[in-house]
């Protein structure tokens, strides 16, 4: 496959090693390389990352408050449970937020992230196009870079935080059902419009857009269960 995936992380500036840590983790349950209910051992996590373990420790905190892992008392950390009845509860949310991030991404992009989003729009045209697909995983990669890179451009950061923890929540479930999926590649390259009408700063046609690629989703993942 001559086409290179995308980075997930859209945040250029060095992190300390508790953010690494974080992102790396958060990414790992989010694609279910960390399976939901398996039991997290901050050590071998740590030498895994090549950290020491506080920034594992102060990385789960946070990813407890993104719900993706659990404590309990004298028993440990866990990943969690993807609980599917929460898809129509997530789903309300992201047809409410997803169009307001792409109306302002439209707006509000500075001319560095719309070569971003134009880079990441080819790529994924290029792919569309390609005689040999990535597998299903990697094409997930993409999608969260894209929505990634569309609440940054929002310039709205509480609006990207909310998304960012709405988005994670609804890939887990998609990568949970992900082999019941018929084909993933139309769901990405949904994506080349979306990201044309951020770029071009099309502000209703971006909102309408992002609202049909969420409600889309959903339909999906409600046929497969």
């Amino acid at each position: 496959m001559s086409l290179e995936l995308v980075p997930v992380e859209t945040d250029r500036e060095p992190v300390s090693l508790a953010e690494q840590a974080y992102r790396e983790l958060r990414d790992r349950l989010i694609m279910l390389e960390i399976r939901p209910g398996d039991p997290i051992n901050d050590g071998h996590l740590a030498a895994d990352l090549g950290v020491g373990r506080t920034p594992v420790r102060e990385a789960l905190k946070r990813l407890e408050t993104d719900h993706l892992v659990i404590s309990y008392p004298r028993r440990g950390t866990f990943a969690t449970i993807v609980d599917i009845t929460e898809l129509a509860d997530v789903s309300e949310l992201r047809q409410l937020l997803e169009p307001l991030a792409a109306r302002k991404a439209a707006r509000n992009a500075s001319p560095a992230l719309r070569a971003e989003l134009n880079s990441v729009a080819r790529t994924i045209e290029e792919l569309a196009h390609a005689t040999e697909k990535p597998e299903k995983k990697a094409l997930m990669r993409y999608d969260l870079t894209v929505h990634r890179l569309i609440y940054k451009a929002a310039g709205n950061r509480h609006l990207e935080d909310s998304l960012i923890r709405y988005d994670n929540l609804a890939t887990r479930i998609w990568c949970l059902v992900l082999d019941k999926v018929p084909a993933v590649a139309g769901h990405i390259t949904e994506h080349v419009q979306l990201l044309d009408a951020v770029v071009a700063g099309d502000e209703e046609l971006a909102a309408r857009l992002a609202l049909e690629h969420v409600t889309s989703f959903e339909k999906t993942i409600r046929t497969v269960l």
